[in-house]
């Protein structure tokens, strides 16, 4: 099968839509370049007729980007229905493949720019604990997903679900040494640090901010941004996960039935 960036958008929104993943295993993406793939993405989320209230950003480290034979991260879109709160129920029939993540949320206090230094992206923004629920509209996606789909697929964006913003942030250089671990039902399941999302997560917020720029966009006020994962991802299950983040950001739940 021959994908082309004119007609995968709509295969994107009728498996969303019907909740029935797509085989990407016969998939020839020979003609879909990464940039197509950008363009594939924008097109699927213009299907969704809903604001676009977030992005996610994905392949923050080697491990993840080795897994699919990138060497830089890249980033997918957020429609509002896909951003959740702390204590958020969310159905596991209404997903395909869920996997779960530790990250950091950066909200915009203001529009952010690309000359902005990390210093003054922390000042205008609001930081929390935050757990992803990445999912893709592919069956047997993850780790096999080729990269060109990956972005399509608003890189395999499921929920963000977004903690309250800390009361005091953390530094820069402190931002680079929170550690995260998450218990499912009360028994530990995963943790992972900070240093793993580019070396800092506002590394991944600068380069996100520099990316939208290079296409005329920008991250403005109220942009929610889940900045890269702590940890290598586990499959979501049914439960109640909570998210514990050191240097006072504080714990965030999700309650997945």
């Amino acid at each position: 099968m021959l994908v082309t960036k004119d007609d995968l958008s709509e295969q994107l929104y009728q498996a969303l839509s019907k909740n029935e993943p797509l085989d990407f295993k016969n998939a020839d993406t020979s003609t879909l370049s990464l940039e197509h793939a950008y363009e594939v993405q924008h097109a699927f989320n213009a299907k969704k007729k809903e604001t676009v209230k977030g992005y996610k950003i994905s392949l923050t480290s080697k491990q993840t980007q080795d897994m699919f034979n990138s060497d830089s991260p890249l980033y997918g879109q957020v429609v509002a229905s896909s951003v959740l709160h702390d204590g958020a129920e969310l159905a596991l029939a209404t997903l395909n493949e869920p996997l779960l993540e530790l990250e950091l949320e950066f909200t915009a206090l203001e529009d952010l720019s690309p000359e902005d230094n990390e210093e003054q992206l922390l000042a205008k923004t609001d930081v929390a604990p935050g757990i992803e629920v990445p999912d893709s509209r592919f069956k047997d996606w993850f780790p096999n997903l080729p990269l060109e789909l990956v972005i399509s697929d608003s890189a395999v964006c499921g929920r963000l679900v977004v903690g309250k913003p800390a009361a005091k942030k953390p530094t820069v250089d402190e931002l680079a040494h929170v550690h995260a671990d998450v218990r499912l039902n009360g028994k530990p399941l995963t943790s992972g640090e900070a240093s793993e999302v580019l070396g800092n997560p506002l590394h991944a917020l600068k380069w996100l901010v520099a990316r939208l720029a290079q296409e005329g966009k920008k991250v403005s006020k109220g942009t929610t941004v889940s900045t890269g994962t702590f940890c290598l991802p586990k499959k979501l299950e049914k439960g109640t996960y909570v998210a514990t983040f050191t240097h006072q950001l504080g714990d965030v739940t999700l309650h997945v039935n």
